[in-house]
């Protein structure tokens, strides 16, 4: 692309392979390739931009330091409750770290590589978020839509704006959802189910940003947490879960497609 070549990114669970093909190598594959794209057959995937991915890189590792930041919390709290019987609220940890270490030197050598690590961990993830938010969306339209939806902040809006890319590379709203991973995966036939597809088709990210911004609406919005409710009775509260975290995503694909804020009515309607 640097040189001006136009790529294509294959899709290669939805190529059709060819059967009678009688070589399996690199040299007859391109030319069974080239034939599909002459044909106009060959499903491509979207490059996602050069400039772009760097950033976007950047936000999973901070994704990724959050994770390892909890394996840290949830060790620093199992240690209190096993050899001080005392359950150890998170909120302290963040208030000050230092403040938690016990007083017996054996046990503060313990304890100290994980509040070393706590503090290293959160540092870094604190650095990444403000330099992400002030150089790359603090004035942005599609960010502050986003915002104004029930239960997305400042990180699910940038997690969600990075990892979609152009909303315009989706031919509709359900093509979004699914690659949000918010429906599910079946084959039909006769109005019959006859098994499942492949559940980890999609995005990752974009899945756990919708559970995260469902799991916050219903706290936040009173017809958001009636819609749950209401789902909960019927089923149970996984899938009524997961209906909230779709509806949000069917909200954000129309929100940033028409460049229009939030409107609860016409989502939890």
């Amino acid at each position: 692309m640097t040189n001006g070549f136009e790529l294509k990114l294959v899709n290669t669970t939805a190529v059709k392979t060819y059967s009678g093909l009688k070589h399996s190598d690199d040299k007859h594959d391109a030319i069974w390739l080239a034939h599909l794209l002459r044909l106009g057959l060959l499903p491509t995937g979207y490059i996602y931009p050069r400039q772009k991915r760097a950033i976007r890189d950047l936000f999973r590792k901070r994704m990724q330091l959050v994770q390892q930041r909890t394996k840290n919390i949830l060790s620093i709290k199992s240690f209190y409750a096993r050899y001080l019987g005392l359950q150890l609220a998170t909120n302290e940890l963040y208030k000050d770290a230092q403040a938690c270490l016990p007083e017996d030197p054996e046990l503060k050598a313990i304890i100290t590589p994980n509040m070393t690590l706590f503090n290293l961990l959160t540092a870094q993830i604190k650095e990444i978020e403000k330099s992400i938010v002030k150089q790359h969306f603090k004035r942005t339209t599609d960010f502050s839509l986003l915002k104004s939806t029930p239960g997305i902040g400042d990180l699910i809006a940038m997690t969600v704006l990075l990892e979609i890319g152009d909303i315009k590379r989706f031919k509709s709203v359900g093509n979004f959802v699914s690659y949000c991973r918010c429906v599910s995966s079946q084959h039909i036939s006769n109005n019959k189910k006859k098994g499942k597809g492949n559940v980890k088709n999609g995005n990752r990210y974009l899945a756990w940003a919708f559970h995260e911004a469902a799991h916050h609406a219903i706290i936040w919005s009173q017809p958001i947490k009636a819609f749950y409710q209401k789902k909960k009775r019927k089923t149970n509260g996984m899938i009524a879960m997961k209906a909230v975290s779709h509806k949000l995503a069917r909200a954000c694909y129309y929100m940033l497609k028409n460049e229009s804020v939030f409107n609860i009515k016409l989502a939890f309607g």
